[in-house]
């Protein structure tokens, strides 16, 4: 089995010597370099204490929380049908700590960084049957390193953007070999499947399973208790009320977001913003408030006071793990990251509660997005969006026959997703098997 490119090391190389450097202006690098200190003595004491040789074990790893909850029913129903077999869990962004910590798995941590002697102790440490990547997160010194020791590995959920930078050189070069050397692969649809033969995986490995996420946000929202706090509390509002719920949002969001709110909020003194930021830290709060200032609207209340302050018509969301419930409150919804080139966040999160939503103009690299436009359960907003986002919400507001439309559009295509988890699942089980 081949190892990876000099130059594919080289790089690796460089950027963990600059990584410190970038942690001092980058509060998410330094978390990770934090997280990482210490990794393989944690699961090397583990490894000693816990591993089981005569058990196999499934290694999952997932980038993020996006592509963790892509994980977390395979993992789950993994846990219920073989409770014999040991089940291990790694990340790599920060943000999934807290999506980690809750998964049914024997092990979770970080995953080492992809040099060779780091991705060598932890392989010692966890023994592994088999390793599966969700989404497309291969790492090519962990995989080939694997697969030298015999390891089965897999993908699930696979999807490749048509411009995905993973397609073009110096990337495609150096991750070719990994790509080839994994046994399983399931993809999200046929075109992912042709996408994912070009970076070098081998045709009679595919498979189209589907995308578990769909499956897991619809059993999150089949689960949902509207009557504990603080749901219930901002559940609690008068039948004429008209609820924006925003995620996700960034600041280039929220340039464009809070203006159209406020033209809003003087035609329609009964709408209500429920705005969650991607990182509701407190400069990005601060800088929230300060621009609903120099709109001249009152200061938004923050929902960890909500219960000692007089409710207004701003509620930010100053708390992580909450925001997919608070969909299941809006009239419409509002997706974050369409403002910039880091990305869209999930659009399933509402469409599972039949909310229609809007977001902005990048929203391409997105298949669920791309999806729910067709089906017509969504609206993208173009650059210049202030004045047609606030047209859209009176249209939505004035037309409820075509905001229930929509909706239910949406709804449609999360439940017309759905039997992934299963056909995943028994992909990687085939790996053990």
């Amino acid at each position: 089995m081949s190892k990876p490119s000099l130059l594919y090391r080289l790089s690796v190389h460089v950027v963990t010597r600059a990584a410190p450097l970038v942690a001092r202006f980058d509060k998410k690098v330094a978390r990770g370099l934090d997280g990482r200190r210490g990794l393989a003595a944690r699961l090397g004491g583990w490894g000693s204490a816990e591993r089981d040789t005569k058990r196999p074990l499934i290694w999952m790893h997932a980038p993020s929380v996006g592509e963790g909850l892509q994980a977390k029913p395979v993992l789950e129903t993994l846990r219920a049908e073989h409770p014999d077999w040991q089940l291990a869990f790694t990340f790599f962004s920060p943000s999934a700590e807290r999506l980690a910590k809750n998964l049914p798995v024997d092990v979770a941590d970080y995953l080492p960084l992809d040099r060779p002697s780091e991705v060598s102790a932890v392989l010692d440490a966890l023994q592994p049957t088999a390793l599966v990547f969700s989404k497309l997160d291969v790492w090519p010194e962990l995989t080939l390193a694997a697969a030298r020791r015999g390891v089965k590995l897999g993908l699930i959920s696979a999807t490749v953007s048509p411009n995905s930078s993973r397609l073009r050189w110096p990337t495609r070069h150096w991750s070719a070999p990994a790509y080839r050397a994994l046994d399983r692969v399931g993809t999200i649809s046929e075109e992912d499947g042709e996408r994912l033969e070009l970076l070098g995986a081998r045709p009679e490995t595919i498979a189209v399973t589907g995308d578990t996420r769909y499956d897991s946000v619809a059993e999150r929202a089949a689960r949902l208790d509207t009557t504990r706090e603080p749901l219930a509390r901002l559940a609690a509002t008068s039948a004429d009320t008209f609820t924006i719920v925003a995620g996700s949002t960034w600041p280039s969001d929220e340039a464009v977001l809070l203006p159209s709110f406020a033209d809003l909020l003087h035609q329609l003194p009964t709408a209500r913003l429920l705005l969650a930021p991607h990182e509701p830290n407190p400069d990005h709060l601060a800088a929230i408030a300060d621009r609903l200032r120099h709109l001249k609207l009152p200061r938004p209340v923050r929902l960890s006071q909500l219960e000692h302050a007089k409710p207004g018509p701003v509620i930010v969301v100053d708390r992580v793990g909450i925001l997919a419930d608070l969909y299941a409150l809006g009239d419409v919804a509002f997706v974050g990251g369409g403002f910039h080139r880091a990305g869209l966040h999930s659009v399933l999160e509402p469409a599972v509660f039949g909310v229609p939503t809007v977001f902005g103009p990048h929203w391409r690299m997105s298949r669920d997005a791309t999806l729910l436009l067709e089906q017509g359960g969504a609206v993208a907003l173009p650059a210049d969006a202030r004045h047609p986002l606030h047209s859209q919400w009176l249209v939505w507001h004035h037309d409820p026959a075509a905001r229930r439309s929509a909706g239910k559009a949406a709804k449609t295509m999360v439940e017309e997703g759905r039997g992934a988890s299963e056909r995943t699942t028994a992909l990687v089980r085939g790996l053990v098997s």
